[in-house]
This record gives structure tokens, C-alpha cells and sequence, in this order.
């Protein structure tokens, strides 16, 4: 595993220092460069939170990934370029689902000389920019966000008003290793797990962010958005390629369950 070949992944020269310039300038370039995608959970192959496969999907193979790979992987480059990081605890909609689901989401807590911030490459549509872990509003890229107090030790940081998911909270303190595993496979296998059921990429350009889930594609900027349906799956590798840099010729496959998907969901809705 080599930071130079990671670094020219997301499209930088040189190393950056570890300040926060530094971190700012990677997280950016991870985000602007690399696509969260859930394309092998969908085909059924086994998705682990080891760093060195994750590396090699990433990095030597030009996929994407999902937030254990993707946070992993900027842990790793991280702890390589000196930086003060630690793995810690993420709860996606902890808000609704209380702690059944804690680890569901793996963050980075990075302590600098300006204080603790939070760096978040996985979670799809978050902030484009590490945060500092205080109370108060978040604008990224055009997008406003807002970091409060949960209950313990637990942080909410609440999505943009167009976003995915409403809410995740992160506690500070390490991670427990089993329990990240336990989760990610629970994610991968369990039926009505979201990435089960939907097939995902998202991935930020540089104004604002593109999103394919299912047979929806969407260009959300901060003050507009754009959907079209994908219309076969000629229609869906080619986007693949053009909006996520994924060439999954593969994905092909997967059109009939995205088509029934589709349905159901529409059919469900009011």
C-alpha cells in the first residue's frame, strides 16, 4: 500500500502537510475524486473493513465504496501522512433507531492544534469539509448542516434539507473493532437492509453532487435539482462511467431487481 499511489488517486502531487489546510485539501480531494457505492453488496461479494483489500478495491482497482471502505481507506492515508486520527463510533438515524444500529457508520475523529474535528468521506452526501466538533451550523459547499449535542457522549449532525439520511451521531472515543465488522456485515446480508435493497452511488462535483439511486438519477446543487429515470441497462453502465468514473460493464445484471425496486417503491408512495 503506497500513500503516493493514494494520493494520485484523488488527484494530488505532493503531500499535503498535517494541518488542518491539509486535511481540508484531502477530504475535498477524496470526495471530488472518489464515489461512495454500494455496487458489491448489490453483486454479492463480500465487503470487509480490512484496510489492505479495501486498498486494492479502491486504489489499484479505481472502484468506490461504502462508508467503512471509504473512511478506512482516509484513516489510512491520514495516519500515513502524520495526522492525529482515531476510528470512531458512527449511528446512522440513531435519532429514530435509538443504539440498535450503532457502528452502522464509521467516522474520524482528528485532533489538531484548532481543536477535534470530525473528518466523513462515507457518509454520500455530507459535508465536502472536516468540521470541528462544536455546537453550532455547518456550511460546505453551498450546504447547511448543524452539529448539536445528542445525550451522553453522542454528536448529532444533522443532513441538509435535500439529503439522504436525516441525521447521524458519532461518539469520540475509539471505535470497537468487532462491533464495525459486526455491522458491516449485518448491512451487506441482512434482507431489508437499505444497501440490499438499492443500489447506490453518489458522488460530489464541483457544484454540488450527483446521485443514482436505483433507477433515479439526480444533479442536487444547493439551489436546484435535476432527475431522470434510467431507461435500460445499456443506459445504467454508461452513467456509471460518465457521472461516477465506475466501469462496471457488470451492473448490467443487476437491471431487472433495480426495475422491480423501482416499483415497489413508487407503488408504496401515496
Amino acid at each position: 500500500m503506497n500513500i503516493d499511489a493514494y494520493l494520485a488517486r484523488i488527484g494530488l502531487a505532493e503531500r499535503p502537510p498535517a494541518t488542518l489546510a491539509g486535511l481540508t485539501a484531502l477530504h475535498r480531494a477524496h470526495l471530488l475524486a472518489i464515489p461512495y457505492e454500494n455496487f458489491d453488496v448489490q453483486f454479492g461479494n463480500p465487503v470487509t473493513i480490512e484496510i489492505a483489500p479495501i486498498y486494492d478495491k479502491i486504489v489499484t482497482r479505481r472502484r468506490g465504496g461504502w462508508c467503512y471502505e471509504m473512511n478506512g481507506i482516509f484513516g489510512w492515508a491520514l495516519n500515513e501522512l502524520g495526522f492525529d486520527v482515531t476510528r470512531a463510533t458512527g449511528s446512522v438515524m440513531r435519532a429514530v433507531n435509538g443504539d440498535t444500529f450503532n457502528g452502522n457508520h464509521l467516522v474520524l475523529r482528528v485532533a489538531l492544534p484548532e481543536g477535534l474535528y470530525l473528518a466523513d468521506v462515507g457518509f454520500g452526501d455530507g459535508p465536502i469539509d472536516p468540521f470541528r466538533v462544536r455546537v453550532g451550523a455547518i456550511e460546505s459547499h453551498g450546504f447547511s448542516y448543524s452539529l448539536a449535542r445528542a445525550d451522553g457522549e453522542w454528536w448529532r449532525l444533522t443532513n441538509h434539507p435535500k439529503g439522504g439520511a436525516q441525521s447521524f451521531d458519532f461518539n469520540l472515543a475509539a471505535a470497537s473493532e468487532a462491533q464495525l465488522a459486526e455491522k458491516c456485515h449485518l448491512l451487506q446480508t441482512w434482507e431489508n437492509s437499505n444497501f440490499v435493497l438499492n443500489a447506490v452511488a453518489q458522488r460530489y462535483t464541483k457544484d454540488g453532487l450527483v446521485i443514482l439511486r436505483g433507477r433515479t438519477l439526480r444533479h442536487l446543487r444547493p439551489a436546484s435539482l435535476d432527475d431522470r429515470l434510467i431507461e435500460s441497462a445499456d443506459d445504467l453502465v454508461t452513467t456509471l462511467r460518465t457521472e461516477f468514473a465506475l466501469e462496471l460493464p457488470q451492473a448490467a445484471s443487476l437491471w431487472p431487481k433495480i426495475v422491480r425496486r423501482h416499483e415497489q417503491v413508487m407503488a408504496a408512495r401515496p
